[in-house]
């Protein structure tokens, strides 16, 4: 997360949405490893989102979808993956960048503090 913070502070906001979703895949990534010894290969935010909420229901927490805004920013980084290096129209602002940023430093939160096994 700090490469994506100095980049941020540097106005590259796709180039720290980007880092912000890698961040977010491992975090999924992680949980998934140590939970079922298994992990797709994947990027896709979405897929990873629900395998590890479905083992974890706490981190439905991370991804509130009661405001446009919120809803808009998931999807600004559920698809930086791919638009973000391929579409010269994808934008974010400093604004969105920072909630995401503040939602995925609760995932590592989380992440960190689960137990290692599934009971």
């Amino acid at each position: 997360m700090s490469n994506a913070r100095d980049n941020a502070a540097k106005g590259w906001n796709k180039e720290a949405a980007f880092l912000i979703h890698q961040a977010t895949e491992r975090y999924y990534h992680t949980l998934l490893l140590v939970r079922t010894l298994y992990s797709p290969k994947t990027h896709n935010l979405n897929r990873l989102r629900s395998q590890t909420e479905a083992l974890e229901p706490r981190l439905r927490e991370v991804w509130p979808s009661s405001t446009k805004f919120e809803r808009r920013c998931y999807e600004l980084l559920r698809a930086v993956y791919v638009k973000a290096r391929y579409s010269r129209h994808y934008r974010i602002t400093a604004e969105e960048l920072d909630w995401i940023g503040s939602r995925v430093e609760l995932l590592r939160g989380l992440v960190e503090e689960l137990p290692d096994a599934a009971e």
